[in-house]
């Protein structure tokens, strides 16, 4: 009679867990990422960017029949805990697919858990190539690095006409720590020179010993690849040193807390970025609009990304008919012209969206769009 018992239990446990996934009501997702720590705007903007997206699916019947469900669990911006929050998704709460991470780091610490479960992951923003390299079942809605590096590249070189540049970069990341090194590549060849090359790590706060050295190089602008976090304080300690080169960086900056912690030294700097709110396209429009309603604020592009990546996983569950891991991976890879906030997406054999991306200047505490730059 035991082992009937001990049947029975692990047979309701089996049913459970099915009906989690895409049972009887509701199809549950998730997403981990930064909700607390010096991150936080990165992992609320894509936090929110998916709930307004499920939102508007549920009020349209959602998906096969049934209502989605967010899971969001905070891995306040440490490795560890995204391994450990993409675990409890699909062990615990039996997602069918997982959104996130933003930052490269994290988002490697996550793939290779949602890989072994055979559970698809689409990162909204890591733009480190490893990412979907962990495996078949990661995808990403984001362009890459060794493009976001070859976009400030050709900027500076071929639009400002520059050609002595100084590296600084976050040795602890590897979104920093990649996106330098395609910059270097693109910039190199286009024909521009590298006079400086200095390192920081994440959560230093004092970056004057650097900046001096690299001023001493009299370069004509300095390539900065980190987070709004530290990009802040080097802008206001490099001004502070009378550096009065503009300085450049990735889609790392997009935070309105840049110009808070940066104040009037981030003004006239430039970054790389995946959307800017001044595009007139319907599905931009619409967004900045229903997400202003929901939320309160201005998107940015994390919340972009984000709602785009929930919009590409719905639609693949349309088109796959069900939340099996195999078929949905499937549909996932077989994405084509998808039209999203932030351009057309559409996956190549790689696991990766081919896009344009844009170069956006700071003026008045905002991000003014100054070019589009085509892969």
């Amino acid at each position: 009679m035991k082992w009937m018992l001990n049947l029975s239990l692990v047979l309701s446990v089996l049913i459970a867990a099915s009906c989690n996934k895409g049972g009887a009501d509701k199809i549950v997702i998730g997403n981990f990422g930064s909700l607390t720590g010096t991150e936080a705007t990165f992992g609320v903007s894509t936090r929110d960017g998916i709930i307004l997206a499920m939102e508007e699916l549920n009020k349209n019947g959602g998906v096969l029949g049934k209502q989605v469900e967010l899971k969001a669990y905070d891995n306040q911006g440490k490795p560890e805990e995204a391994r450990l929050s993409v675990e409890k998704l699909i062990n615990v709460d039996n997602v069918v697919a997982v959104l996130g991470e933003v930052a490269s780091t994290r988002s490697l610490a996550g793939a290779p858990v949602a890989q072994q479960n055979k559970v698809p992951m689409i990162s909204p923003s890591s733009t480190n190539p490893m990412v979907t390299q962990k495996g078949d079942y990661i995808f990403r809605v984001c362009f890459i690095d060794p493009f976001q590096g070859e976009v400030i590249a050709k900027f500076a070189y071929n639009t400002l006409g520059l050609r002595k540049a100084a590296i600084f970069r976050d040795s602890k990341s590897d979104y920093s720590m990649g996106l330098s090194k395609f910059f270097e590549n693109k910039f190199v060849s286009l024909g521009g020179t590298i006079v400086g090359d200095e390192k920081y790590a994440a959560g230093d706060s004092d970056f004057k010993a650097q900046l001096t050295n690299l001023k001493s190089k009299q370069p004509e602008f300095m390539y900065v690849p980190g987070y709004y976090t530290e990009v802040g304080l080097i802008a206001r300690q490099a001004r502070e040193l009378g550096v009065k080169i503009p300085l450049m960086g990735g889609d790392g900056w997009d935070s309105t807390v840049l110009k808070e912690i940066g104040g009037e030294a981030v003004e006239g700097n430039y970054f790389s970025n995946h959307y800017t709110v001044e595009d007139p396209r319907p599905e931009v429009q619409n967004f900045i609009k229903n997400y202003k309603a929901r939320f309160g604020t201005v998107p940015d592009s994390l919340a972009a990304l984000s709602y785009d990546s929930a919009q590409v996983l719905f639609d693949s569950i349309k088109r796959a008919g069900s939340v099996e891991g195999p078929k949905l991976r499937d549909a996932i890879a077989a994405t084509k012209n998808f039209p999203g906030v932030t351009g057309v997406i559409t996956l190549n054999e790689n696991r990766d969206a081919v896009k344009s991306a844009v170069v956006l200047q700071v003026v008045d505490g905002k991000f003014k769009f100054k070019e589009t730059i085509n892969p």
